[in-house]
């Protein structure tokens, strides 16, 4: 894993965030789900003083240090399907996820 490439996040999430009025989007990787790793997003009202903070127009996506490794290079994307409105992570560090994209290995 690439430590120097932070995560990016798309017009289309900020845009969402804007829509929801949200002030923050917390995005971290937990142990679990059926491949190893999950990915978890909260709303939040404010960062954590050793966040990575991405914000644009106001509107912030925050990750905590212990996540940022398994999402370096990663891009953090808002999708609307048939099966639902998600925020999503596309992981170049996954080797392989699970159907629904909630988790993966590495």
């Amino acid at each position: 894993m690439d430590l120097a490439l932070p995560p990016k996040v798309t017009d289309r999430a900020f845009a969402r965030l804007e829509e929801l009025n949200a002030p923050l989007l917390r995005v971290a990787v937990e142990g679990g789900g059926c491949s190893g790793f999950q990915y978890d997003f909260r709303l939040e009202q404010a960062p954590q003083n050793d966040d990575l903070v991405l914000e644009r127009s106001g509107t912030r996506v925050v990750i905590d240090p212990a996540s940022l490794p398994f999402l370096s290079g990663a891009v953090i994307d808002f999708t609307e399907e048939l099966i639902g409105a998600r925020f999503t992570v596309e992981n170049p560090n996954a080797t392989s996820s699970c159907g629904c994209g909630t988790s993966f290995s590495i």
